[in-house]
């Protein structure tokens, strides 16, 4: 074969490799989702630190090529993309992340306000109810419980509970939990106003008493222990976030709380949504399936904020007047920290300019994440 032979096979051969040759509707689809996600995130500023690394890797993971043994691919074994994968696929990534959460997250408001863990409780409906709606609609009872605990929304809880039970689905149920985590503004609202009144929305609650340094060391063993001991399925999770609180509230580790929640969280944030947005590739995500998911998912979100809501309502049946609880903090059962919360202060300041809900919102926020990480231990071990 002559130069000019070679060359142009070799061009021709070229040709064929391109991701223009080898593109189909459905990585183009793919690629402009993940646009969207990139433009919502800076745009209208909907939760960046997760819906640019998932954005991104929506793109990334629908860029068409060959396999031809390049070793290039999410699924290659190998390849770089692949590595990274392995903390999603075998379930490291989200105790790493509420490690970060635990050294980041301030107990305080749960403390002063025990009560407040009952409404974080009552949300976890939102999983269980998706979870036999599932059922009735066919999906087997591992794959129903990977979809139920978008409820929660929970990114790091779905991923850990879907790699366990539900592995085929983990890509679609770990992009349904984090949009509806970066859709909370959007969704939550409407419910809110539409289950209140506007006599309820105006409540006040008694400011929170002062929490001593000793309860919060105590409450991260103490907690790890009643958890545990009652779920130990769940222990790659709570173990975690317990630890991460107890550095951070000992005083003596502020070094290792910094990390825990700054570096190595920020790090494994990054890998996580880039990965899980490479997950999503044409040929598996675009399927009847996906789309059931994110419809069980927003059923299971959208009972979760009604729950928590109207479980407030309930308790303010039984509570003295000087002591009843707004219901606009129920929507904060829901385990996205801090935004749920942020969202029950937004509107309590629409509707009273001086009626501060941010701190008595975390309370149900925080008992939210121990929930879900309880439901996912709940879930794994009676399936397991």
């Amino acid at each position: 074969m002559d130069t000019w032979s070679f060359l142009t096979t070799k061009f021709s051969d070229f040709l064929t490799f391109t991701g223009f040759a080898c593109a189909e509707w459905g990585n183009i689809a793919m690629i402009l989702v993940g646009a969207l996600f990139i433009y919502l995130a800076i745009k209208k500023d909907f939760e960046p630190l997760l819906l640019i690394p998932i954005g991104f890797g929506i793109i990334l993971g629908n860029i068409p090529f060959k396999a031809v043994g390049l070793e290039i691919g999410l699924y290659e074994d190998n390849s770089v993309l692949n590595f990274f994968y392995s903390g999603v696929r075998n379930g490291w990534y989200p105790p790493l992340i509420f490690l970060g959460i635990g050294a980041l997250t301030d107990f305080t408001a749960l403390l002063a306000n025990p009560k407040l863990l009952l409404v974080g409780g009552a949300a976890q409906f939102g999983i269980f109810g998706a979870y036999m709606i599932a059922l009735l609609m066919g999906f087997e009872p591992n794959q129903a419980a990977g979809i139920a605990i978008i409820g929660g929304a929970d990114g790091p809880t779905a991923i850990f509970l879907s790699s366990k039970l539900a592995p085929n689905l983990m890509g679609a149920i770990a992009v349904c939990a984090y949009s509806y985590m970066a859709l909370v503004p959007l969704i939550q609202p409407p419910l809110m106003r539409l289950l209140t009144t506007k006599k309820e929305r105006v409540i006040r609650m008694k400011p929170q008493r002062q929490v001593s340094q000793t309860e919060r060391i105590i409450f991260p063993i103490a907690g790890l222990l009643m958890t545990a001991f009652l779920v130990p399925s769940g222990l790659p999770l709570l173990g975690m976030l317990f630890f991460g609180n107890l550095l951070k509230e000992s005083t003596k580790t502020t070094r290792l709380a910094k990390t825990a929640g700054s570096a190595l969280n920020d790090a494994i944030v990054m890998l996580l949504g880039l990965t899980v947005g490479c997950s999503t590739q044409a040929s598996e995500f675009l399927t009847m399936n996906t789309i059931m998911i994110f419809i069980l998912g927003a059923v299971s979100f959208i009972i979760a904020t009604a729950s928590g809501v109207l479980f407030v309502k309930f308790m303010n049946l039984f509570l003295p007047k000087d002591k009843k609880l707004n219901p606009l903090i129920g929507n904060a059962g829901v385990s996205a920290v801090p935004m749920a919360a942020r969202i029950s202060n937004q509107l309590g300041l629409e509707y009273d300019r001086k009626n501060y809900l941010l701190m008595h919102a975390m309370g149900p926020n925080v008992a939210g994440v121990i929930g879900s990480a309880l439901a996912a231990g709940v879930l794994l071990g009676f399936l397991n």
